[in-house]
């Protein structure tokens, strides 16, 4: 999902209708695309290894985070545009 949230933040931040809008997303955007490589770095070193989820049904939700979500680089610049918001 990486490559689609950089992409529409790219494209949004090019509108210019609403220029709150182009403000946040051009912020998002240079984020994302200044740390392209650690987030790709981080999704591909935990792929083709087995994974401890807790369990097969009904798994804690906090390890299968950690697994469905592997690059912390990434987490932490949308919790900081989904903070900014609030």
């Amino acid at each position: 999902h990486f490559h689609l949230a950089r992409y529409w933040a790219e494209e949004l931040s090019k509108q210019d209708e609403d220029k709150e809008l182009k403000e946040f997303f051009t912020k998002l955007s240079a984020q994302l695309e200044e740390n392209k490589d650690k987030i790709l770095e981080e999704m591909t070193v935990v792929q083709g290894h087995p994974a401890d989820i807790g369990g097969y049904y009904h798994p804690p939700m906090e390890k299968v985070c950690e697994v469905m979500q592997p690059s912390a680089t990434f987490n932490k610049i949308l919790a900081e545009a989904r903070d900014s918001v609030k």
